[in-house]
């Protein structure tokens, strides 16, 4: 009450001295006691009159937005007007210490890989990721307030977000951003919700091919199988004679044969898939290579088409020997395999003009249609599943050629016209490669 006092002495002081100003003033008028009063009067208005002045001032300072300084006065009003700044200041200062906190735990939500969305009671978007916004086709900022399910139209996603029953995900295909989605919802606050995405593309393609994988490894493998069993029964209950009993051994080795071609190449899928990236510090020749080529393919050739080797013995190549050879080996043979006898077969090792050099299997087999080109190097993947059989393929060749030429750096590259043949190349980027002085010509030559 302190002030109380203050301001009551201050009104009194003034009173009196306006009555003895109002006093003398009256005196000449021969009314001392009325110029006293009004004196008084006078002086007391002026003391209300200015504090109403400075009260007003810093109410108007209060009511508008503040400047940073209050108005400066003396007094109650100043004292006041301080103490008011200072609160404001640090409200301002808590304010921009969470709103900093806030922003950190955004930033945070960002960064990850999943979609996070804030939904109202309502269902309106109160908060929306930027990987949220790209899974479900939103505009962070435009889409604000907006309800949700009035931009996601997906039904799935409707109903599993008006069920409440979210004990599980949701996995849903997203039609217009051709994806498919995981979503949960868990609820908070009043009502509102937290709506998490996830990108599931990748992994249900993956798993689709491993279920595809598995299902074709079960049936390459159940077809050899049950012709063994066949004829083991056969053998077992008829009694053949010599020629009968050959003629079954010999598809008995064939099926054998079939079978142990699949198993060799998974297990060189698994240890490619499962090994390192070959050392860039080991060097073969690709003359060597083209050498080892040559030699397999007139073994499995036997004189029915005429081949053509060239090229690579002025190459090194930077990985692992092993590796290359299946790569070249897989091309080669399936080039033979499938070319009609009298055919004729050209493999060549060429440098391109950036550094990089490929190696270029020619065919004039009867070519592939051009639908299939982009699916060939998939795993059990068949033009003509009945012709691949016969020639003794596996389905998993151009596989393996692919995952050798990335572990390398490189890329296979197919081209091919129904009745014209195929080409293929295996491109090999410059970082693995380093010229050297030309070798003797032993791979360059035609049978």
């Amino acid at each position: 009450m302190g002030w109380v006092l203050r301001r009551g002495a201050m009104a009194g002081a003034a009173a009196a001295g306006g009555a003895v100003v109002g006093s003398l003033a009256g005196s000449m008028l021969s009314m001392p006691a009325a110029g006293g009063w009004v004196g008084a009067a006078v002086a007391a208005f002026w003391v209300v009159l200015r504090d109403a002045r400075r009260g007003e001032r810093l109410l108007a300072w209060v009511r508008d937005e503040p400047t940073p300084t209050a108005p400066r006065e003396v007094g109650l009003w100043g004292e006041l007007a301080y103490r008011i700044e200072r609160s404001l200041r640090r409200r301002e200062a808590r304010i921009e210490s969470e709103r900093g906190r806030l922003d950190q735990f955004l930033a945070a939500i960002e960064a990850s890989p999943n979609g996070v969305l804030l939904l109202d009671a309502d269902d309106q978007i109160e908060w929306c990721s930027r990987v949220a916004a790209d899974h479900f086709g939103l505009d962070p900022e435009r889409d604000l307030r907006q309800r949700v399910t009035n931009l996601v139209r997906v039904p799935a996603f409707v109903a599993y977000l008006h069920g409440a029953q979210w004990s599980s995900p949701l996995v849903f295909a997203h039609a217009q951003r051709r994806a498919t989605l995981s979503v949960i919802v868990r609820s908070y606050g009043d009502g509102a919700k937290l709506v998490l995405s996830q990108d599931v593309t990748e992994r249900e393609r993956t798993d689709a091919m491993r279920r595809d994988f598995v299902a074709n490894v079960s049936h390459e493998i159940r077809t050899p199988l049950t012709v063994l069993a066949g004829f083991v029964e056969t053998m077992s209950t008829l009694s053949l004679t010599e020629v009968e009993r050959r003629r079954v051994l010999a598809l008995m080795s064939q099926q054998t044969d079939r079978m142990q071609a699949l198993v060799a190449d998974l297990l060189t899928l698994a240890q490619l898939e499962g090994s390192p990236r070959p050392a860039a510090d080991r060097w073969v020749h690709a003359a060597a290579l083209m050498q080892r080529a040559r030699t397999d393919a007139l073994q499995l050739s036997a004189g029915r088409h005429q081949l053509s080797f060239s090229g690579g013995d002025d190459a090194e190549v930077a990985g692992a020997e092993t590796e290359l050879l299946s790569a070249i080996g897989n091309l080669v043979s399936n080039a033979v395999r499938y070319t009609p006898e009298g055919g004729r077969i050209d493999v060549a090792f060429a440098w391109r003009a950036d550094g990089a050099a490929e190696l270029r299997v020619v065919d004039t087999g009867p070519g592939i249609a051009k639908e299939h080109l982009p699916r060939l190097t998939e795993r059990f993947y068949r033009v003509d599943g009945s012709r691949s059989r016969d020639t003794g393929g596996t389905g998993l060749g151009l596989s393996i050629v692919k995952h050798v030429v990335q572990r390398h750096g490189g890329d296979i590259e197919i081209e091919s016209e129904v009745g014209r043949g195929t080409t293929m190349r295996l491109v090999l980027p410059a970082a693995r490669l380093r010229r050297t002085p030309a070798r003797a010509p032993a791979a360059q030559d035609s049978v």
